[in-house]
């Protein structure tokens, strides 16, 4: 399994030193070596707003592939691997990187990851027409400008204009000509295991998994749940939900071994918002409280 892609990593694999980024930065495509890297399909910590001009590939992301051919805009959810695979030697456009709390919480109610957008299920890819395309164009232009500005107040003008260029994605229509690449099961099976272990480690009592439920984990890889829960069946013999209970057991004894955190915030961290709901789901799968499990010896 490839480790999660940090900012750090990603401009190390296209020729660039590594730099601080300050929960956001912007650049051309044409110097940035994408004719001559492909990004493999791997699982990163930031979202990426891709702007082609000119050049061709083919992004796949969860279940989906498509064929682009410059005018196109691109939404990336850290989420969940994607891959680009470039056909031309000739990309031009831009591409910015942020990080969540980077964007303003009243966007999509405070989830950009719910966005449909960013959400796998949702719609990522668009064709603008040509006079959307100029507009797109100055604004990631205006963002360069912005960027290496002394302003004080100049990522507040970022985090404007990254979500103008939402907004106005979200005027446009999807769109069309995905298919499914070949060994779409192997994909998807891929797919969930990333997500999956995507949610841990628990590194602080404030953190919290993100996906909790089998209807989650489907909505993010554009699958209907019982598709998903019969591909898991038929491959491992077991449910989404029974993978899903595992991964946060194990993660649950982790925690009660080597933490300090009370039970009711170890249980909120996992998902379940009242202590005596973790106590009976940890009992449930492990014949004991939580409670009685750290007093073990180790």
């Amino acid at each position: 399994m490839h480790q999660r892609e940090s900012v750090e990593r990603f401009l190390a694999l296209h020729g660039r030193e590594p730099s601080p980024v300050e929960q956001f930065d912007v650049y051309e495509r044409g110097g940035f070596s994408c004719a001559a890297t492909s990004l493999m399909s791997n699982r990163r910590d930031f979202y990426k707003i891709s702007l082609i001009v000119n050049g061709s590939g083919i992004f796949t992301m969860a279940d989906r592939a498509i064929d682009i051919d410059g005018n196109a805009l691109l939404f990336m959810n850290p989420m969940v691997p994607y891959a680009w695979d470039p056909t031309t030697e000739e990309q031009t456009g831009y591409f910015c990187l942020f990080t969540e709390p980077f964007v303003d919480t009243s966007f999509a109610n405070g989830k950009l990851a719910h966005s449909p957008l960013f959400r796998v299920g949702g719609d990522f890819v668009f064709f603008p027409d040509e006079p959307t395309m100029q507009f797109l164009t100055t604004l990631f232009e205006r963002m360069h400008v912005e960027k290496a500005s002394a302003y004080a107040g100049k990522y507040e003008v970022l985090r404007n204009y990254v979500q103008l260029i939402m907004h106005e994605a979200l005027k446009l229509n999807p769109a069309d000509g995905f298919y499914k690449p070949a060994n779409t099961h192997e994909r998807i099976f891929a797919l969930f295991i990333d997500l999956l272990e995507r949610q841990f480690p628990i590194d602080a009592p404030g953190q919290v998994v993100q996906l909790r439920t089998a209807n989650e984990y489907a909505r993010q890889l554009n699958v209907h749940t019982n598709h998903l829960n019969r591909l898991l069946r038929e491959r491992t013999g077991r449910t989404t939900s029974a993978w899903i209970a595992e991964r946060i057991v194990k993660e649950a004894k982790a925690l009660l071994r080597n933490s300090d955190w009370d039970v009711a915030e170890i249980g909120y961290t996992l998902g379940f918002e009242h202590a005596s709901n973790f106590n009976s789901f940890f009992k449930k799968h492990t014949g004991q409280p939580p409670s009685q499990y750290r007093k073990l010896p180790v």
